[in-house]
Formats: C-alpha cells, structure tokens, sequence
C-alpha cells in the first residue's frame, strides 16, 4: 500500500471533518453539545457518535487480534463488552429518573466530594488511555506502511484531532462522529463484503473456529467481561455524557441502536482476525502486517482507512469529554479558553506516554475495567435497590478495585507474581475480578441502610 494514498485519504478525512465542525463555538455548545440554534442533537446523531466513539481503533485491533488467538470466543468476549450500551443504559435511565444529571451528581449527594473525587480519578485515566491507545494504533498503521514514520504520524494527528476538537468541543464531537460513522460503515462494509465473499471464506469456519491458541483463554474473558459489563460503562465519561444531552425517550432508543451496531461491527472486524489464523497467517505488526500479505492492496487500504477513522472519531470525543470533566468538576471557569487548553494537556500527555513503549492494547481495557468495577456494589445497592451506602464501604469498594487493578497492571513485578495463582493473565484477570466484587459487595452491605 502506497503512503500517500493512506495520508491522502486521511487528510480527505480530516478534511471532511473539519467542514462538519461548526463554523462558531458556544460555551454551551463545547461543554453541552447543543447545536447553533441551542437544541439537542437528534436520534441518529446520537447513535452514530455513541457507536463512533465505541468501535474506536483499540475496539477494532483488540477484536480482530482476539478472534486471531482464540477463534471466535475471543470475538466474542470482546463484544461481550458492547453489552455496556445497554447496561449504560439502564444505569443512564435510573439516573435521571432521579433528577441527577450526570454519575457525579448522584455520587456527590451521597459521598461527597470524596466520593466524586474518586470517581474523577478513574475516568480521567480511563480519557488519557483513550487518547494514548488510538494513537498507538495510529503509530502501528503508518509504520506498517511506511517503516519508521510512526512516531511523525502521531505526532501528527494529535495536532489535527486537536485542532478541530479544540474548536468546537463536544458539539464538534457530535457532527464529525455523523461524518467518520458514515465513511467507517461504506468503507469498513465494502472490506468485510470482499473478505466473506472472497473463495477463502468459510463461514461454518470461521464460526467454529479456535484460534492459534485454543479457545479456552477467550470463553475466560468472555466471562471476565460479564463481571465487568455493569461498571464498565459508568465509568467511561464518553458515553456517560451523550446519556444527559437529548431528551429521555430520544437517549434510550439511541443506546438500543447502538449496542445492536456496534456489536455487529465489532464481530465482523473480528472476522479477519479469525480469517487470518485460519489460513495460517503468521502474526505481524499486530496483525496489520499480517493483513498486508493476505489481502490485495485496495482491501488492505480499506482496513487501515476505517482504522484511522475510527481512531479520530475517538480522539475528540475523548477531549471534550476531558475538557468537561476538568472544567466543571474542579470548578475553572466554563470558558472556551479553559475547555481548550484541558484538551491540549490530555492530548500531549497521551502522545507522550505513546513513546514509553507500551503497545498491549488489551491491557488498558482490563486495568481500567477492574478500577471501574467499585461502581458495580454501589451502583446495584445504592440506584437500584435504594439503599443509602456509608462512605466508608463506598471507599473500601474502591480501593479493592484501584488494588485489583494494579495487581493486574503490575502482574509480571517480582513483588506481586508470588502473590498470584499461576496461569494464564486471562485466568488471573478473572480471579482478581471475582475477589474485586466479593470485597466491594461485602463491604457495601455491610453499610447499607434503607432510607
């Protein structure tokens, strides 16, 4: 694949989304999203910023480097997490049900600043890991390409996302996630529709397929997303913000659409991870090097293009996300000025961590998704069932989590592997998970009261 028809199409991309960026930025409209007449975005703009922003470029790579080692089950339990549209859901609905409008409303009435604090602390490592992940993806794709150009491409669209994200906020995020969605879903569909209709393809294959590595390891993350699909989606500020923004009927269809198509797109990039173990592809580049031997060149474009697109859709959404979070969490002035320059920090510290060297890109799922799991017991005991939570049982949920999640991140540490049964990191993940719940469940109800 020539590098200049991939920077030629993606600056065509860059391009486009500029044009859909609003031509004025209001306060209302970078923190809000609201449109230039003031009113909320509609159904289908919803939609496609949620499944945009979700089936981002680290979502694509996983799914298709899991179908690669564990066959479908590894799809699969990569899609178990787009489960969280519905979960998010849910947990979105019962909020606003009771008149809280956003998770640190309802967090702060009932632990205090302490209580949002915490919270704050995770999603804003969650937004950096956003940023970071996608532009390792960035990084991966352009060295594919072109080798020892990946470093410059980063670079790169760091400073195009944020210029356009920087403008416009979250109403940007908005009207470029309708234009990227667009171009992912004609250029992503016209790629699946050569690999299944390709003479290689077997579906029944494909299907039953095991992976390089047996399908054991993928039906354990299958059940690792299942413990963590309630607290996952609370904690992911992306999708938290688009549930407060439209009106309450509008936001419930857009998170049923959203799960059934992302959770397509996601099985169906899978597809060429599987594909590519099938036919006995070694694995390269994570699989983008792999890709580029399979397949004719115009296909393999087509992968990188939809990589790419996705991997900008996120990167504003996660900035004006920050931006949101800084802003009226800590008190700053609601300005542009302030919002913008919340952006330029998240972003030059997410391109900086990308040259620590790092590029598991399922690990930041898993540490983030463990931390995440504190809101699990308080969220089932204190929304759902309507229990009132001491503060103290809240922080010991917390610290289970923040501790899970480190012992995870910290797994190959010669002071924590002792500490860890032998197996599998997946067979770890799992056990850290359950004792997570167990701490943060026991504690919770320990300090739970009816009001």
């Amino acid at each position: 694949m020539s590098p200049v028809v991939l920077i030629a199409a993606f600056g065509a991309i860059v391009a486009l989304s500029l044009l859909a960026a609003p031509r004025r930025a209001s306060v209302e409209g970078f923190f809000g999203g609201a449109g230039a007449q003031g009113r909320a975005p509609g159904l289908w703009v919803l939609v496609l910023s949620q499944v945009t922003t979700w089936i981002f470029a680290r979502s694509l790579m996983n799914a298709a480097i899991l179908g690669y080692y564990y066959g479908m089950a590894g799809t699969l339990a990569y899609a178990g997490y787009y489960v969280s549209f519905l979960t998010g859901g849910f947990i979105v609905g019962r909020l606003r049900e009771g008149q809280a409008g956003s998770v640190q409303d309802w967090l702060g009435a009932r632990f205090g600043s302490l209580g949002t604090g915490c919270y704050n602390t995770v999603i804003a490592l969650r937004l950096l890991s956003e940023v970071f992940a996608n532009l390792i993806v960035v990084g991966l794709i352009f060295n594919a390409v072109l080798a020892g150009s990946g470093t410059a491409a980063i670079w790169a669209v760091a400073v195009l996302g944020l210029a356009y994200s920087a403008w416009g906020g979250l109403s940007a995020a908005l009207r470029t996630d309708v234009v990227q969605m667009i171009v992912f879903l004609v250029v992503f569909g016209v790629a699946f529709v050569a690999l299944v209709t390709g003479p290689a393809f077997d579906l029944a294959a494909v299907v039953t397929a095991q992976g390089t590595a047996g399908s054991y390891n993928g039906w354990v993350l299958l059940a690792v997303a299942a413990l963590q699909v309630f607290s996952y989606p609370a904690h992911d500020p992306v999708m938290m913000d688009r549930g407060f923004i439209a009106d309450r009927a509008t936001t419930r269809a857009s998170f049923l659409h959203a799960f059934w198509i992302s959770t397509l797109c996601i099985i169906g990039f899978g597809f060429f991870g599987i594909q590519a173990a099938l036919v006995g592809a070694a694995y390269e580049g994570e699989l983008i090097g792999t890709w580029g031997v399979m397949f004719p060149p115009w296909i393999f474009a087509l992968l990188m293009i939809s990589l790419l697109v996705s991997a900008l859709s996120t990167l504003d959404s996660a900035l004006s996300s920050a931006a949101r979070l800084v802003v009226e969490e800590t008190g700053l002035p609601r300005t542009l000025a302030a919002g913008r320059w919340v952006m330029v920090a998240f972003m030059l510290a997410g391109t900086l961590l990308t040259l620590w060297g790092n590029a598991t890109l399922f690990d930041a799922v898993a540490v983030s998704g463990t931390a995440s799991m504190f809101l699990t017991p308080v969220l089932i005991v204190g929304l759902v069932m309507g229990r009132a939570i001491a503060l103290w049982s809240y922080l010991v949920a917390f610290a289970a989590a923040i501790g899970g999640a480190f012992i995870y991140f910290a797994r190959g540490w010669d002071m924590v592997s002792p500490w860890l049964m032998a197996g599998h990191k997946y067979e770890q993940l799992l056990l850290i998970c359950v004792c997570v719940l167990c701490i943060g469940f026991a504690a919770v109800l320990a300090g739970a009261r009816r009001r």
